[in-house]
């Protein structure tokens, strides 16, 4: 899970992306992102996903923290408030996410936490066409889950669920936090905040741990995957592209997400998981294909 990269002026681009095609700077953010997140589950034989969580979460809010600066003083009680709000369903999104990875492969974990924005992408539509990739998601994700089957962990699959309606919101909280604060400031606030919902049980379970100097590079290494890379690359991305496009190529995340858990953590996947991953990945592009150029799929952090 990735920074949501904020729609950037033209003509203020990454210094050295600037040659770099925009299809592989997307590319390589969801590349990253989803390489953090297995590297995250490496971790698990170890240390708990709520101590992966502090790690990653800790890690991400010192970096954007020094990097951006975000002014505190001065700012409204409600600017504030917001920002608080962003940083707590940033937390909760994260530890949910980390939980179920924890339990059930990585690509089926984000192909079931990607309702979240297509549930966005379809919100209030009134186009019969979006139900048919509402139709398609909801078809992909009920084979995932297969009720009856006992295949995979019942928990692990709720938690990815819990993390898609972190995800919804975070996207809904993520436009609300772009008018009221400027660049990313409120993913650094943020970040701050949401760093604070996995301490208590990550410190209480992974106390003997969490200092252990391969731990916190491991940690550090997922951080900058998951948030670092990924912010700069996408948001290179977005001055080249239209959101439209961006979000199309956003919907692939399922799929390299599988792929990263198989080359990554050894994770197979039978021909079942790859028929409903591809289907959410139809429904996701689908609707945003079709949603227009004001529509994307920004990534939480």
């Amino acid at each position: 899970m990735a920074d949501a990269p904020a729609a950037p002026a033209p003509g203020t681009g990454t210094p050295g992306l600037a040659r770099v095609p925009a299809v592989a700077l997307v590319a390589g953010g969801i590349t990253s992102t989803q390489l953090g997140a297995a590297m995250a589950g490496t971790l698990f034989d170890e240390l708990d996903a709520a101590s992966v969580a502090v790690l990653r979460l800790g890690f991400a809010a010192i970096v954007l923290f020094a990097v951006f600066r975000p002014k505190i003083r001065g700012r409204p009680r409600e600017d504030l408030l917001l920002a608080g709000a962003f940083g707590l369903t940033l937390g909760a999104m994260n530890l949910t996410f980390y939980e179920s990875i924890e339990r059930i492969p990585l690509g089926i974990a984000v192909t079931i936490e990607f309702a979240g924005p297509l549930a966005v992408a379809v919100l209030g539509s009134r186009r019969r066409l979006d139900f048919v990739w509402v139709a398609l998601a909801a078809a992909g994700i009920l084979v995932l889950a297969d009720p009856g089957g006992g295949s995979l962990d019942t928990w692990g699959l709720v938690l990815a669920g819990m993390a898609g309606v972190g995800w919804f919101t975070y996207i809904l909280l993520s436009e609300r936090t772009g008018q009221r604060f400027s660049g990313a400031e409120a993913v650094a606030l943020a970040m701050v905040v949401a760093a604070l919902v996995p301490l208590g049980p990550g410190v209480a379970e992974g106390a003997g741990f969490l200092l252990e100097p391969e731990f916190l590079a491991i940690g550090l290494g997922v951080a900058v995957m998951s948030s670092a890379i990924p912010y700069t690359l996408e948001t290179e991305a977005l001055r080249r592209m239209p959101k439209n496009v961006f979000g199309v190529l956003m919907s692939l995340e399922p799929g390299v997400a599988a792929l990263a858990g198989f080359l990554v953590l050894g994770q197979e996947l039978g021909v079942r998981e790859l028929v409903a991953i591809a289907l959410v990945v139809t429904a996701s592009a689908g609707a945003t294909l079709v949603a227009g150029r004001g529509a994307s799929f920004p990534e939480p952090e």
